[in-house]
């Protein structure tokens, strides 16, 4: 069995891998997560092997923990990926993408595949029929698009992410949704639509945190799968074991 941990700008996702089979997974408190891993352990005792992806500054003692009871690897630029990496600058290739990449060639391996990550940023990336890691783009999340509205003005409010019942809003607060998240929406089925137009039977999946909330109103037939991140850490995983 596999252990792997996805610790990310906004939460820390732990799961547990039967082979190809996702067996459980939960959102962690990191300051608990040491002794929440060897509990985690405990229940599991055939975890074999385990991998760590972070964007975060991890405790010593969380890798210290897990590595008593599996092998560890931390994913990083470095780490071996069944995919061809064309990145110019593949070493500030964020750990959640290459992730992302490995997910999605296996998911399409001989297919045209663009990922929509929508979490704290929303990133996008293309791994071509050919197997080849392109990149993609960085844009502010759902969440940081409100919090920037309040942030860098005197008087907007910071809301909440709420549906949004009419394009023209008729106060500041419906007419802060609407810029947000209408506005979202129509750049993500604008970006696809581009994609689209140069790379043909394009595949794209819609994962992270704000995905369901985004797929009820994109144009765009899409995939939408939580776990997709997750799943490319067990297939990178695999991939390295030795």
């Amino acid at each position: 069995m596999n252990l792997v941990l996805d610790a990310g700008n906004t939460s820390i996702k732990v799961a547990v891998f039967e082979k190809k089979q996702l067996v459980f997974q939960e959102i962690a408190d990191e300051h608990g997560l040491p002794k929440r891993l060897k509990e985690i352990c405990d229940v599991y005792p055939k975890i074999k092997w385990g991998m760590v992806a972070s964007v975060r500054n991890l405790e010593p003692k969380t890798l210290a923990v897990l590595a008593v009871f599996c092998r560890v690897i931390q994913l990083s630029s470095k780490t071996m990926t069944p995919f061809k990496n064309s990145y110019a600058t593949p070493n500030t290739l964020g750990v959640d993408r290459i992730a992302l990449a490995t997910a999605a060639f296996y998911h399409n391996t001989k297919g045209n595949t663009l990922v929509l990550d929508a979490g704290t940023c929303l990133t996008y990336d293309m791994v071509n029929d050919y197997g080849e890691y392109l990149g993609g783009a960085i844009s502010p999340g759902l969440n940081m698009r409100y919090k920037a509205l309040n942030n860098q003005t005197a008087k907007l409010p910071l809301l909440e992410k709420t549906d949004v019942l009419d394009l023209i809003g008729n106060s500041t607060e419906t007419s802060i949704h609407s810029g947000v998240y209408i506005g979202m929406c129509a750049e993500i089925d604008g970006i696809i639509d581009q994609y689209k137009s140069r790379f043909r039977d394009l595949t794209v999946i819609l994962t992270g945190g704000d995905a369901e909330f985004l797929s009820k109103r994109l144009k765009n037939p899409i995939f939408a799968n939580p776990n997709f991140l997750l799943e490319g850490l067990n297939y990178l995983l695999e991939y390295n074991k030795h």
